[in-house]
């Protein structure tokens, strides 16, 4: 019987509506981003993949998506274990700054480098700067542990510990895992799930708020073979999923 797993990228949140690189900056859902989280929950107790366990990051965007997603489908009650390498991209001296405004400042083709590139992170921002995104949450971690700027190779790396030493063995256990996070923290882990090479990755787009779901076999390696969207799980609403990654590809060009 394979393994499942589920990954679901968080609704709409205040900053994306605004157009800023939000990073570690801890913003919450729009009301958009509310709707994409209950519908997420509603399409997973439609297809019946109800999770036992709950893995989100320690940003709110995901944890909200996460408490929505799981009112919805009857399984508030979960246990929830949560972890700052799941958070999103550190954007570094990015985070804060508006999209376009940034690109008129530095040129259109670098921001693409630093938006787009696997191992090229946007200039570095101290912790002690004050956009960085620094609060109690990450007070019991080393300072030479926390990010200045990332690039995704940079997520993966710091996102697999996690990987392995948290949700394997739920997985192993034989739960249906349940993963809330952030675009570049999911793509990084759906990289290393699909084999995906560094020029593959760069063109992934995941949507909001739409359930992707995972069947690995005794080596938690997918089942089934690349389909809809690019990767070797499948949506639980493929047209619906794909119209918003397309959206998602928009907005990263």
């Amino acid at each position: 019987m394979p393994y499942t797993l589920v990954l679901l990228r968080h609704g709409q949140s205040a900053w994306n509506l605004e157009n800023l690189f939000t990073g570690w900056v801890d913003v919450d859902l729009t009301d958009q981003g509310r709707d994409e989280a209950r519908q997420g929950g509603a399409d997973l107790r439609a297809h019946g993949v109800l999770p036992d366990v709950l893995h989100t990051s320690v940003q709110v965007r995901a944890i909200r998506t996460a408490e929505l997603a799981l009112a919805e489908c009857g399984r508030s009650w979960l246990p929830v274990r949560r972890s700052w390498r799941l958070n999103e991209r550190h954007y570094g001296d990015l985070q804060g700054r508006n999209k376009k405004e940034t690109a008129e400042r530095y040129g259109v083709e670098q921001v693409k480098v630093w938006r787009r590139s696997y191992d090229v992170p946007p200039p570095p921002l101290a912790v002690d700067d004050p956009r960085w995104g620094y609060d109690a949450r990450y007070a019991s971690l080393p300072r030479d542990a926390l990010p200045a700027s990332e690039c995704l190779a940079d997520v993966l790396h710091r996102m697999l510990p996690w990987w392995y030493d948290a949700i394997v063995p739920d997985l192993r256990a034989g739960a249906t895992v349940l993963v809330v996070a952030h675009g570049n923290s999911l793509r990084s882990l759906v990289k290393h799930l699909d084999g995906m090479s560094a020029e593959a990755v760069v063109e992934l787009n995941l949507p909001t708020g739409e359930p992707l779901v995972y069947e690995l076999d005794d080596d938690l390696r997918p089942v089934h073979d690349v389909g809809p969207g690019g990767v070797r799980g499948r949506y639980l609403d493929p047209a619906r999923a794909l119209d918003k990654a397309s959206a998602v590809a928009r907005q990263a060009g």
